[in-house]
């Protein structure tokens, strides 16, 4: 198996939580997702929207104001915060399972082990929008054992100004700081505590960047302040064999019966 991480790399993201990746998406292949996630956001993708979590942004920057989380299409327009299911798109898909996303999960969780995508997400800030994302750690109190990494792949430039990840390294060393939440948000005195005043780097992306993130790994976003959106696609992948209490089912990426981009009508990157 080819190995795209080196030795020092998975030291350093032991250290730090997280890695830089590098610019795993340029030219075509970029343009072909930045244009097929606007298309899905306009309703002119042919997928199954009624299978697909579609959030519309917050008006004023509070995360609790932002739009219902549900299933099923919300107007066309590029003001979506979250769009979740984008396993089920092709050109998505094909893109997840490129070889390097599979050698870290191999390294992760096992080489034997079978791999599923817990979400597969569009995650965006539109231009001169965004809502403001609080201190908080990835995990999720209904499932039987942690999803361990997220792949962020940048589909704009991610700046400060237009509301970048800012993480506080090595802060996944601490486990699980507000284990009963869940989603894993800390209060107020854990971030004074855990997350103080100037510990935080900001992970500033060119388009087509992409980063390895421990879930555990301190994080937060801002708002756009830019003319541009601030677009992203986030895969949290997952031990295959993972049981959730609410009756969730979670499709294989890595492994037997794994999804495949042939099936799903649309060409591959």
């Amino acid at each position: 198996m080819s190995k795209f991480i080196s030795d020092e790399q998975w030291n350093d993201y032991e250290q730090a939580g997280y890695l830089k990746l590098g610019k795993l998406l340029n030219g075509e292949d970029l343009t072909a997702l930045q244009q097929r996630i606007d298309d899905i956001m306009l309703g002119k993708a042919a997928v199954d929207y009624d299978r697909m979590l579609m959030q519309l942004d917050s008006s004023d920057g509070q995360y609790e104001n932002a739009g219902v989380q549900s299933k099923g299409f919300k107007g066309a327009t590029f003001n979506y915060r979250k769009i979740q299911e984008l396993e089920y798109d092709s050109l998505f898909l094909a893109y997840m399972q490129r070889p390097i996303f599979e050698e870290i999960c191999a390294h992760v969780y096992g080489a034997e082990t079978p791999i599923a995508a817990f979400r597969a997400m569009f995650m965006n800030k539109p231009a001169h929008q965004g809502t403001l994302l609080p201190w908080h750690q990835d995990r999720w109190t209904h499932l039987d054992r942690d999803p361990l990494i997220t792949l962020w792949t940048a589909l704009d430039p991610a700046t400060v100004t237009n509301g970048c990840v800012e993480v506080v390294p090595g802060s996944h060393k601490f486990g699980l700081i507000n284990p009963t939440h869940p989603s894993a948000f800390i209060t107020e005195a854990q971030a004074a505590q855990f997350a103080p005043e100037g510990s935080g780097i900001y992970l500033e992306l060119e388009a087509g960047e992409v980063v390895l993130l421990h879930n555990w790994l301190l994080h937060r976003s801002g708002v756009n302040t830019t003319d541009i959106s601030r677009r992203a696609f986030s895969v949290c992948y997952m031990d295959a064999r993972t049981h959730a209490s609410n009756g969730e089912s979670y499709s294989t990426i890595f492994g037997e019966d794994a999804l495949q981009p042939d099936n799903l009508g649309m060409a591959t990157v």
